[in-house]
């Protein structure tokens, strides 16, 4: 009486493993020769170069200063502003040329939500120039 076994593994089989040392030495040897051969192809070209004095060129724009206290009024060059006639100044602003720069400053306390309605307004009025004024060094 034979009895079926589930194997079939009759020695004849090849072996279906890729092997993978010889990959990783090839690899090992093209890294070697890359690090090697890698400071020779820097190219530099010594040039004298011309000495210049330059002095920056004076900002002839002019800046509007907008400041928003912890409680979320608006001040335009130190006055007080309500959010409609900020609409109003800022579309006069947008239209003059050159465009004037905004320099938004922000107590650290103002609610974001308060910084995001006056950016949406500044510019949907077509002001593209704005700068942030932030403390250096400071620890939040």
């Amino acid at each position: 009486m034979a009895f079926a076994s589930l194997q079939t593994d009759n020695g004849d089989d090849s072996l279906a493993e890729i092997n993978m040392v010889p990959m990783i030495d090839v690899m090992l040897v093209l890294l070697v020769i890359f690090i090697v051969a890698a400071p020779l192809l820097t190219h530099s070209v010594r040039l004298d170069l011309p000495q210049a004095s330059a002095t920056p060129n004076p900002s002839e724009t002019h800046q509007i200063n907008l400041a928003l206290d912890a409680a979320g009024q608006h001040f335009w060059n130190g006055e007080a502003q309500s959010i409609e006639a900020l609409s109003r100044k800022f579309a006069a602003a947008a239209h003059q040329t050159p465009q004037p720069e905004l320099v938004l400053s922000a107590d650290r306390k103002t609610p974001y939500e308060a910084v995001a309605k006056t950016l949406a307004a500044a510019a949907q009025q077509g002001l593209t120039r704005i700068r942030f004024v932030t403390l250096p060094g400071t620890e939040p």
